[in-house]
């Protein structure tokens, strides 16, 4: 087998590979072989059908079987042979297949870049530290009653806050318009569901009063055909309910699986629990830095199969998460284009630390964190054990570890300041990182 290379770019590779008669015509024999021992002509017994009406009647269909094969076959050994590593399946431009003459042909392909990641001492990272305090121990045991909040029907009018039922009917121009009509609504006022005004002109009204509100769409408004336009609506006030906020009773903390445990018990788990969410958001907040640090020392040419497997793959998730009707590949290219850049230089940066500094996933470091986050459930032997039980599931928290020990890697060399900080500003999101 002839096997030539040429660099069309840094990436992009032209191969062209020659396979010689013999093994063309030595792989079309063998199907033809195959074909002979179950092919039914009529006139001649199963298997007893001679080899020259075989060839002339399939021959043509096991050429272009073993051109597949072989094309398959030879890219592999050429790949291996000239030691490249491609990123993406090659393009085949067939150039000679006649009988007799061999197979030649071109395979034009994207391989992985080789570099070597440098610049790890040039890392600047902020690593914070915090505590939680009682007061941000308080001050969360209040979210949690605001989140658990009802309603309690009240005999005043309408403030702030209050939820309502109301019916309501929306004209534009005098006509009734689709959407703008609804009975039995239940609308808290102040959460700026509706349209500006409209709960502001509420506030005040009692049960059984009917109110006319004269509004403007907003010229953004999501419906384009409603968007800037004035409407009138008749809002019928059925009924107003006071916000109580649920006491810290034992009713209470079962919400949350806690039970028999008290308000101190209760407390107890929730400072667990934010401490725990405190620890990723600054374990999330560090590897971003690492990452931005490694990108900007790292420039490198990505190849573009790459890209656009990754740009699918975001396409997907996109239309998983949010639905309707639409196909992934009508969402735009551009949407994604940025973020599946950073991901697979990232994933490509990722890996060649590992290899350079020969890491494997801490088996310790992954029990830890398995246990750790079986911890927030009631029954966490159970949880780990799950684990241990899907590979799939065990493999992807190996991937999670194996990640955190490049970042550690890299923070043996960066230069790392550490800053205390409030719980808020702690577990405060960090920024998007920026896409190269």
């Amino acid at each position: 087998m002839q096997v030539s290379v040429e660099n069309t770019s840094a990436l992009e590779r032209r191969m062209t590979i020659a396979v010689p008669a013999e093994r063309v015509e030595t792989e079309v024999n063998k199907r033809l072989q195959q074909t002979a021992r179950r092919a039914k002509v009529p006139g001649f017994r199963p298997g007893k059908v001679p080899m020259s009406v075989i060839r002339q009647r399939y021959e043509d269909a096991a050429r272009q079987e073993a051109f597949g094969d072989l094309v398959q076959a030879s890219f592999y050994e050429a790949v291996v042979e000239q030691k490249l590593n491609p990123a993406g399946a090659p393009a085949v431009e067939p150039k000679s297949f006649e009988k007799g003459k061999g197979l030649e042909y071109v395979a034009i392909f994207e391989v992985f870049p080789e570099f070597a990641v440098a610049g790890f001492d040039s890392i600047a990272v902020e690593r914070l530290s915090a505590e939680v305090a009682d007061a941000d121990l308080d001050n969360m045991l209040e979210i949690l009653r605001k989140q658990n909040i009802r309603f309690e029907q009240a005999d005043r009018a309408a403030q702030n806050e209050d939820q309502l039922n109301i019916d309501f009917v929306g004209k534009i121009d005098g006509e009734a318009f689709a959407g703008g009509s609804a009975t039995g609504t239940q609308l808290v006022l102040g959460s700026g569901r509706m349209i500006p005004g409209f709960e502001e002109g509420l506030v005040g009204a009692k049960a059984g009063e009917e109110r006319v509100l004269t509004l403007t769409f907003p010229e953004d408004y999501q419906n384009l055909d409603l968007a800037g336009k004035a409407a009138e609506f008749t809002v019928t006030v059925n009924s107003v309910s006071e916000p109580k906020l649920p006491e810290l009773t034992e009713e209470f903390f079962a919400q949350f699986g806690i039970k028999e445990a008290g308000l101190e018990g209760f407390r107890t788990e929730v400072r667990k629990n934010m401490e725990r969410e405190m620890k990723q958001a600054i374990k999330t907040k560090v590897k971003n830095q690492v990452m931005d640090g490694l990108l900007a020392a790292n420039p490198i040419e990505v190849p573009k199969a790459l890209l656009s497997n990754e740009v699918d793959r975001l396409r997907v998730q996109a239309v998983q998460q949010f639905g309707g009707n639409i196909k992934p590949d009508q969402l735009p290219v551009e949407l994604f284009e940025e973020q599946a850049k950073r991901r697979v230089v990232l994933g490509l940066i990722v890996a060649e630390v590992v290899k350079q500094n020969e890491l494997k996933p801490d088996e310790a470091r992954v029990r830890e964190l398995i246990q750790e986050m079986a911890s927030a459930y009631q029954e966490p032997e159970q949880v780990v054990a799950w684990y241990y039980k899907n590979d799939q599931q065990l493999n992807e928290v190996r991937s999670v570890v194996l990640e955190e020990q490049v970042v550690d890697t890299v923070l043996q060399k960066a230069t790392v300041t550490d800053k205390s900080v409030s719980y808020e500003e702690a577990v405060k999101p960090a920024e998007a990182p920026q896409a190269d």
